[in-house]
């Protein structure tokens, strides 16, 4: 790992940061408030239209408990859309990007390797991660608090939530990496990284919506973030597992991959 580009990034992305950190804040603080004002009422109702209950389960969360909420807000397209500035921008422009602008032969020409400039990058795109899942249950505790629905939730195993919430998007981060080191253009590297991302998004929801087509979800790597059992249960062990395989095996690849490529002229 490369310290002096560590500390570009890192001053690079400070303002970026602080922006989706402040957004993930105040999304964090919705799920709680709406709980609290609607969460009641919204089950009463929906006991009366039993057929309903099934499309109130959004991505395997509910609005009828705290915890359920919670893990609705987690996965909110608006949620994954603010991470993925980390997550799946970040990692595309990091290399992709630097070779469509040309830029990426001037930062290897200095004594940086490959493989030290990738290690960086994923570490500061892990660090922007767990910076990003933080604030957002900040956010969530706050919000909890301030409306006295705070004994509903167990502590002790928000930290839990927060490693699971960074496995699955260090997992995402990893194999958009992979996708960035194999193209010399942003356009390809975007169109598999994103393929992959939706592909599995839609796995999870429509699993989690139609009966019928629950046996998809366990294909999406978005099944594998669970807050409301990770909330009431703590840690899932095996979902921890395999979004850590998933993401080693895709660092694996790109650090065999990225050393051996041939670096085109940009055009």
């Amino acid at each position: 790992m490369s310290v002096p580009v560590l500390r570009h990034v890192l001053r690079q992305y400070r303002l970026r940061l602080l922006v989706v950190a402040a957004a993930l804040t105040a999304w964090g603080m919705l799920m709680p408030f709406v709980y609290a004002t609607f969460g009641v009422r919204l089950q009463d109702i929906i006991r009366q239209f039993p057929a309903l209950q099934q499309f109130m389960r959004f991505g395997g969360g509910d609005m009828f408990t705290l915890s359920g909420s919670i893990a609705v807000g987690y996965i909110h397209p608006i949620a994954i859309a603010l991470l993925a500035v980390f997550a799946i921008a970040f990692p595309l422009s990091g290399v992709a990007g630097e070779r469509q602008r040309g830029t990426l032969e001037i930062v290897l020409a200095r004594p940086v390797s490959r493989r030290s400039y990738y290690l960086t990058l994923l570490v500061a795109a892990t660090l922007f991660i767990g910076l990003a899942m933080a604030a957002t249950l900040v956010g969530t505790v706050i919000a909890a608090g301030a409306t006295n629905v705070l004994d509903q939730l167990k502590l002790a195993n928000m930290p839990l939530l927060w490693l699971n919430g960074v496995l699955l998007y260090f997992a995402i981060a990893a194999i958009c990496f992979a996708a960035s080191v194999s193209f010399d253009r942003m356009g390809p590297a975007a169109g598999v990284a994103l393929a992959i991302v939706l592909v599995a998004y839609t796995l999870q929801i429509i699993g989690s919506l139609w009966p019928d087509a629950e046996w998809l979800q366990p294909y999406s790597l978005f099944h594998y973030l669970q807050p409301d059992l990770v909330l009431r249960e703590g840690v899932q062990v095996f979902d921890s597992a395999l979004l850590l395989v998933v993401g080693g095996a895709a660092v694996a690849y790109a650090l065999i991959v990225f050393p051996r490529r041939d670096l085109a002229a940009p055009t």
